[in-house]
């Protein structure tokens, strides 16, 4: 099974690595060709354009930044129109629902299968190869895809085109949330006078305990915002969760409110971090360092 990976990012790199681990023959484009080049160590062949990477794939992966990137790489850049009949796509990248069900009509036009199976668990479940896969689509396609998804991580088919994207939001939302929450939390102790390292100790166990208050939690006592997951990402998510929302009618106060928030921490000379460095953010608003 011939397999090309569109975008070699923070994501893109690791999850190629593993599918070259696991015995796939991997083509890899970039639109920066030196992030792509780096894979040619483990044995990929590296492509100067997207349509030459997927000429001879069975199942292409994009892993890119956001709806309009991948519109623009599948039909924009000529990937579509060189695909063999019957190619599956699989759109890992976190994009809008209704980009999501808008590209898989336009490719079954064409004679593609399509599948929107972002995922959950940044660059260190991407390295492990535990990553959550929420897959989105016919589940004949899921079925042919589990093969590409076993080095990758866990994978469930939650429902029709667009279900995936939507599984992600819900993933985002509670992330960027629980983030919020749990830097508040330990803001506050620390305002108060109480050492921040001995709270998170205190409180894990409970019914407070979570993989934010555990991994981000620490990162928060440590002051380490290096990315993993960006801040910025994070923002785009919480607005495609907004922008879904409106679309069907439902209110989503609580993600509109730290929507505002990352927005400020974005404005605040945070944007290169870490999702977690809205801890950064609301210890400005308190005068915190």
């Amino acid at each position: 099974m011939n397999l090309t990976v569109l975008g070699i990012g923070l994501m893109g790199m690791p999850m190629a690595k593993r599918l070259r681990e696991a015995g796939f023959e991997v083509t890899a484009w970039n639109r920066t060709r030196e992030k792509a080049l780096r894979l040619a160590s483990h044995g990929a062949r590296v492509a100067h354009t997207a349509a030459q990477a997927v000429r001879d794939a069975d199942i292409v992966i994009t892993m890119l930044d956001n709806g309009e990137v991948v519109d623009s790489v599948l039909f924009g850049q000529g990937v579509a129109s060189v695909l063999k009949p019957g190619t599956l796509v699989i759109d890992m990248s976190s994009i809008k629902p209704s980009q999501a069900r808008q590209h898989a009509a336009r490719l079954r036009e064409l004679g593609m299968a399509h599948l929107d199976a972002p995922v959950s668990g940044g660059t260190v479940g991407a390295e492990a190869g535990t990553l959550a896969i929420m897959a989105g689509g016919e589940a004949a396609d899921f079925e042919r895809a589990l093969p590409v998804f076993a080095p990758l991580g866990r994978a469930t088919h939650v429902g029709p085109h667009g279900a995936g994207q939507l599984a992600k939001l819900a993933n985002q939302m509670i992330v960027g949330i629980t983030i919020g929450a749990v830097s508040e939390a330990l803001l506050l102790c620390a305002k108060g006078g109480a050492d921040m390292a001995k709270v998170r100790e205190a409180i894990r166990g409970g019914f407070a305990e979570s993989r934010v208050l555990d991994l981000h939690g620490q990162r928060m006592v440590e002051n380490d915002f290096v990315k993993r997951a960006a801040l910025t990402v994070q923002l785009k998510d919480m607005r495609n969760a907004l922008d879904t929302a409106s679309e069907l009618g439902f209110e989503a106060p609580v993600t509109g409110l730290f929507e505002q928030l990352y927005a400020s921490a974005t404005e605040h000379g945070f944007a290169e971090l870490d999702h977690s460095a809205l801890f950064c953010e609301l210890a400005r608003r308190n005068g915190m360092r």
